[in-house]
């Protein structure tokens, strides 16, 4: 059994079964990833991938086994790199993260810049997606941390940290009624009104859809985006309000739209920063996890990463006030 054997049966699955793809993702060739993908089979006793002719249909049980124990060791196999470099060059390195667009658009840049003027030599590469594509991608490694908000139920093989809470606020014109109101917004104002917001299970929506649930209102929701700028380019031609993070909105930057609170109608929610359990944490991804959220110092990550599941991990932070944005 060699390693490499493990890498392309690992691959293999994650492009979906498509050995042309694999290959080409790999810089090998077709053939070799499935002669040695044979010889592993023959020499295990089992196959890994099902057959129909010479095209994989789907992994066998026992594959998925051998899949889980082979990504294990896959990472470990990274984590011996990551040790390696720390100690040739603790500065020098590889920094990928996974997240949405409203994270990466106003969320890290402050961060990012903070942490590239202490890591120059440091290469960042973000990636952008929805909750299940963040989590495949950190599950899976092809990231180190994963940012998000929704759909925790994606992120079992994560260790996942509370970074701050956030809520929302509505976007109007400054012709539209709900400019001129005096009184505090209700769900009840909003509900006649055409709905511009984000796509399910993206940036806090799902609270969203519980606050109009529970006073019995069903939303007209116009239109969705997963980019509040998008949201926000369709308030301005009048399509109708918009409903975003309050982070995503800036008065220099939107002088044309006016912001009404809505914290008071939306329960808040908390982003989050993960990693796949196990991972060998470098130097400067402490740090980059401390300059995201200053009470992620390296104590209280290790600590974290030591508790035995995410309800024990949640309690780490309970007497911690997370900042609000």
């Amino acid at each position: 059994m060699k390693l490499q054997q493990l890498r392309y049966i690992w691959e293999v699955a994650r492009h979906d079964l498509n050995v042309s793809a694999t290959a080409q993702a790999l810089y090998t060739s077709q053939p070799g990833i499935s002669k040695q993908i044979r010889m592993l089979e023959d020499e295990l006793g089992v196959e890994v991938f099902a057959r129909s002719g010479k095209h994989l249909t789907h992994v066998t049980p026992a594959g998925e086994a051998i899949l889980r124990i082979a990504g294990e060791i896959l990472q470990q196999t990274e984590s011996i790199k990551r040790v390696a470099q720390e100690f040739r060059d603790e500065t020098k390195g590889d920094l990928s993260i996974a997240t949405t667009h409203t994270q990466a658009r106003y969320a890290l840049p402050p961060v990012i810049r903070e942490f590239r003027q202490r890591y120059p030599k440091v290469s960042l590469h973000l990636h952008q997606g929805s909750p299940p594509q963040i989590a495949k991608l950190a599950a899976s490694g092809e990231v180190d941390f994963a940012i998000v908000t929704e759909a925790m139920e994606h992120f079992d093989e994560l260790v996942m940290l509370p970074c701050y809470h956030w809520n929302r606020c509505v976007l109007v014109r400054p012709d539209h009624p709900l400019a001129k109101q005096k009184k505090p917004l209700t769900v009840y104002d909003l509900g006649p009104h055409p709905l511009i917001t984000y796509t399910f299970g993206f940036t806090g929506r799902s609270k969203l859809d519980q606050a109009f649930a529970a006073h019995g209102i069903r939303p007209n929701v116009v239109l969705t985006a997963v980019d509040a700028d998008v949201i926000k380019t369709y308030v301005r031609l009048g399509l109708g309000i918009g409903i975003v993070a309050n982070m995503a909105f800036d008065e220099s930057t939107d002088p044309d739209l006016v912001a009404l609170d809505a914290g008071h109608l939306f329960e808040s929610s908390t982003t989050r920063i993960g990693f796949r359990k196990g991972t060998f944490l470098r130097g400067f991804m402490y740090d980059f996890l401390e300059a995201f959220a200053p009470h992620l110092t390296r104590d209280q990550v290790d600590a974290a990463i030591k508790a035995p599941n995410r309800e024990e991990r949640e309690a780490l932070f309970e007497g911690i006030e997370l900042p609000i944005r």
